[in-house]
């Protein structure tokens, strides 16, 4: 019941922006999806979780390929496919508490300079290293089954034929990342964590509204921005090859999605939507924002680890003032606010918000279409 009341109360803010900008619609489409993730907390108690759909397929009978900016992301999605069994070497090695080559440097576990971590043996620290890597990848598996769903969707209920072309390489680029990270963590972490509450209710929000858009904002902007910031960061930390060259290639392909979900966005919010719906988009991207950030407080780690020594409240604040978390959960976002500028979705009335939740400092970097993998993987 109090990590209920917690979880309830940390999502005071994200109801409460709602209630103030007066914009009832998203409030309704977020209510939903908390209760069943924060208060059922369904992501935890459940097996498998079925959730009703409310969306309208279209079909283009006349074939007609107007997109060609697309045509070539469809071009490019074919020509790098790769093979998860065959392209990453599985029968390599991984020692996961391994110090000569860390999953991860020490400096990233928010209680690094904490007496209590302090004192640990070299053993223990190892599987530190071991369980947060594991939470990570097993949140960015959870992320990935619905980026996989969600393109499914997106792909039957897209109007361009050149959108469902390239969908149907995302929906097999997704299905191999699932399989992907399902392989290293089960394999070689030998650990699964089950989904972050808040990442529940982003996935939740997104499969259950009907409207296609926000599926894009939600999967292709948010979600796939947010783990190509993660992933490149994860990508330049790490020592453990294995891992290094799977993110590799990951990033290659989310890179596609994203440019996708902005060409698609951009076009349709500057020429479908009204200046009302496009406020109400701009306000519910925010409070997936909101969502996204507080994911990375990584309580599921904290239960397993550290409950027994240090509060709840002790916890958060300690990760909120750890120097290295603070920039990694800071950089996560570097992909995803230049892309809501991008697509109109970071107006004068919504930019305090993201300045009062530290985000505001990447609104200047390159968008979606502004980069090649190339810069992504050099995090350029």
């Amino acid at each position: 019941m109090t990590s209920i009341l917690e979880s309830l109360a940390g999502s005071g803010p994200l109801l409460r922006n709602a209630v103030q900008n007066r914009n009832f619609k998203v409030l309704a489409s977020m209510l939903g999806p908390a209760f069943r993730g924060l208060v059922q907390q369904r992501g935890r108690n459940e097996a498998s979780t079925p959730l009703r759909l409310d969306y309208s397929a279209q079909f283009d009978w006349r074939y007609r390929r107007s997109e060609p900016e697309m045509a070539r992301l469809y071009e490019a999605a074919k020509a790098s496919q790769w093979n998860a069994t065959a392209d990453l070497d599985w029968s390599a090695s991984v020692d996961p508490e391994s110090a000569e080559h860390p999953l991860i440097p020490d400096a990233i576990i928010p209680l690094v300079h904490h007496p209590a971590f302090v004192r640990l043996t070299p053993r223990e620290k190892g599987r530190q290293r071991r369980g947060l890597m594991a939470w990570m990848l097993s949140q960015f598996l959870h992320g990935e089954q619905g980026a996989l769903f969600a393109a499914a969707q997106v792909t039957e209920a897209v109007p361009w034929l050149d959108a469902k072309l390239f969908g149907s390489t995302q929906v097999v680029d997704e299905g191999r990342h699932v399989e992907t990270f399902h392989t290293y963590l089960t394999q070689k972490l030998e650990k699964l964590y089950e989904i972050n509450d808040n990442l529940y209710v982003v996935i939740d929000a997104l499969m259950t509204d009907g409207r296609w858009d926000l599926k894009f904002l939600g999967m292709q902007i948010m979600i796939e921005g947010l783990a190509l910031g993660a992933f490149g960061f994860l990508r330049s930390h790490t020592s453990e090859p294995l891992l290094k060259q799977m993110l590799t290639f990951v990033i290659t392909d989310e890179a596609r999605h994203v440019h996708y979900g902005v060409l698609a966005l951009q076009k349709f919010y500057a020429t479908q939507v009204s200046e009302k719906e496009r406020r109400e988009r701009e306000d519910w991207a925010f409070e997936v924002a909101y969502l996204l950030r507080n994911r990375f407080l990584a309580h599921e780690y904290y239960e397993e680890h550290w409950a027994h020594a240090l509060s709840r409240a002790e916890w958060d604040r300690i990760v909120l003032q750890s120097e290295m978390m603070a920039i990694f959960r800071r950089t996560m976002f570097k992909r995803i606010v230049p892309n809501l500028k991008r697509i109109g979705l970071l107006s004068d009335r919504v930019r305090s918000r993201y300045e009062d939740i530290g985000l505001l400092e990447f609104e200047h970097c390159r968008a979606a279409p502004d980069l090649t993998a190339q810069d992504l993987l050099e995090d350029r």
